[in-house]
């Protein structure tokens, strides 16, 4: 059966039709196997809006998930091999949770960044710590905090950016029982798996032949969260963007990519309402390569508007979608372990975005 959905007057088929319509006001109808222009441009969507939207870190839960087939495009077609290790993916996943809590300002967090800066700079990526501090509500004191910048072809002044936090919640607070709520909280798929998908990634990017530059960017403190009606989420993609407005780089982000609550088994990815409305074209552009490559999770249809770290990069210019998977059932719960995610799916989302790159990268 087709299923359709109504959103602001407009028909937007689901992704067994494989195809968007755009809303009402674009005239164009999208079908991903279509080949458009992959060109890129700082200015090629409009900024971030002000809509009501779900916030991601807390009030409703939007609707989609389920359904996922495993990609085989490990191949790189335009040159070497690349070929995303699921299983180490995974390893780097269990080593980031040995770790326990990585709470912004933790000794846990130190922790990370020191075996984070240490992993990619073994495999010839420029590492910088972009400091700062901030204080919650909450909070007696200040908290000093670092977003994490890993920058790869660092002399290309195009850019892209992929971006996710690397923080852990200090409270669990969709646990019912509250008693639960200060308990050790890992938080493998929402933050850890995107930190475990980047250092996969590490092995691979030296191989790609692009003209354009890569930044993994870590944020701090998106989820220093202790009293979720006063204290403030996204510390740290705010800061981010602010200081690329005001201390503006001499390179600039043609897209970015933001990855959150991605991992896990079968997930379920349709296009974030932000992302749609202000980087319709990165959104086309990936989604078209995941309907090359049959990875279904990737549907065509339009989620519901989510808050997250891409909403500030939007605001100072930075084109950026929200891959997200909303329905994510143990989203900011102790059951957030590992078992929950995979690395077949990490894979098949590295297969889309790689494959991306090359296209936008020449």
């Amino acid at each position: 059966m087709k299923k359709k959905i109504i959103i602001l007057g407009v028909i937007i088929l689901n992704s067994t039709l494989g195809i968007f319509m755009l809303p009402s006001n674009h005239s164009k109808v999208i079908d991903p196997q279509e080949t458009i222009s992959p060109s890129l441009t700082a200015n090629s969507t409009t900024n971030s809006t002000t809509n009501s939207t779900t916030n991601k870190t807390g009030n409703n839960a939007a609707d989609e998930s389920k359904g996922q087939n495993k990609s085989e495009f490990a191949a790189d077609r335009d040159g070497e091999s690349i070929d995303f290790d699921a299983k180490r993916a995974m390893e780097y996943l269990q080593k980031l949770c040995q770790i326990g809590t990585r709470i912004s300002g933790s000794e846990g967090m130190k922790k990370q960044r020191e075996l984070l800066k240490a992993h990619f700079e073994k495999y010839g990526a420029k590492v910088t710590f972009q400091e700062f501090e901030a204080k919650q509500k909450s909070r007696p004191d200040k908290v000093k905090l670092a977003n994490m910048i890993i920058q790869w072809f660092p002399d290309q002044k195009r850019r892209i950016l992929f971006c996710g936090h690397y923080d852990t919640r200090p409270i669990a607070h969709e646990e019912r029982n509250h008693k639960d709520w200060s308990k050790p909280f890992i938080s493998a798929n929402d933050g850890t798996s995107t930190v475990a998908f980047f250092m996969e990634l590490a092995h691979h990017m030296k191989k790609l032949k692009i003209k354009i530059g890569i930044d993994f960017v870590l944020f701090d403190a998106e989820e220093y969260v202790f009293e979720k009606e006063r204290d403030k989420y996204f510390l740290g993609s705010e800061y981010f963007a602010q200081d690329y407005r005001k201390n503006k780089p001499e390179y600039v982000y043609a897209a970015g990519v933001l990855l959150d609550l991605f991992a896990h088994k079968n997930p379920r990815f349709p296009v974030e309402g932000h992302s749609w409305e202000s980087a319709a074209r990165i959104v086309q552009g990936i989604w078209q390569e995941a309907s090359l490559q049959k990875v279904k999770a990737f549907v065509a249809v339009e989620g519901q508007p989510i808050q997250d770290d891409h909403i500030a990069l939007n605001r100072v210019g930075i084109p950026t979608i929200d891959i997200i998977d909303f329905d994510y059932k143990h989203w900011h719960k102790l059951s957030d372990l590992p078992e929950q995610c995979s690395g077949e799916t990490m894979k098949d989302v590295a297969n889309v975005l790689l494959e991306w790159v090359k296209k936008v990268g020449n």
